[in-house]
């Protein structure tokens, strides 16, 4: 039986995690659709989405909300973008993609959703494509390249954001360095930049050599 989770507009099932499909009858992914009491759930794969592996491996710190306004970096072709779409149903997932052939399976899902804006953009210059946004209240990073901390200080500075979310890949900061140095190291990072790490949960084996990072303006 699906319950509400302690997190707005997540519920699970067992070890399945969901989230209330916007648009029911249409998967974004593949994902199983269920219905209970005429409300559609879609299953929310942790397999295919860093955020729902954060969940999966005990992340406490979610702070999103059917309300907030979300800068989504490196949406690739909307995926986890859905799901954070289900979840903000009265606010904004603005999505930033650098890819073109990634771009164009964004605007399709985009499309049947009133509150996903898809933005072809690079998230290391926020002033390319901040003409479509007002603000935020979230960041969510999920861009594998070096200089992941300084990229999400970079853009909650441009927003003023309060709260972010990392997704960070190690072996795309160094691949010679052990993981949980370059976690450390990037922390740091965020700290000189003006932020609070309030949870870093490592994502293996999940997602190898990943963690998920919540920071805090302080």
């Amino acid at each position: 039986m699906i319950e509400a989770s302690e997190f707005p507009g997540v519920f699970m099932e067992g070890t399945r995690i969901y989230t209330r499909n916007m648009v029911p009858g249409t998967r974004v992914y593949g994902e199983r659709l269920i219905t209970v009491k005429g409300t559609e759930f879609r299953e929310w794969v942790h397999t295919r989405s860093k955020l729902a592996a954060y969940l999966m491996m005990g992340g406490s710190r979610f702070p999103l909300d059917e309300r907030s306004r979300v800068l989504y970096l490196g949406a690739a072709n909307g995926t986890t973008a859905s799901h954070v779409s289900d979840i903000v149903t009265e606010g904004t997932v603005y999505c930033v993609e650098f890819s073109p052939r990634s771009f164009r399976d964004l605007v399709m899902v985009s499309d049947r959703r009133n509150n996903m804006v898809p933005l072809l953009g690079n998230a290391t210059q926020p002033s390319s494509f901040d003409f479509a946004i007002d603000r935020v209240d979230v960041v969510y990073q999920d861009v594998a390249q070096r200089g992941q901390a300084s990229i999400l200080a970079r853009n909650m500075d441009h927003f003023s954001a309060e709260v972010g979310i990392l997704a960070l890949k190690s072996r795309s900061e160094d691949v010679s360095m052990e993981p949980t140095k370059v976690y450390k190291e990037s922390e740091s990072i965020l700290r000189s930049r003006g932020y609070r790490v309030v949870e870093t949960v490592r994502l293996d084996p999940h997602e190898k050599d990943h963690a998920m990072m919540v920071v805090e303006r302080i």
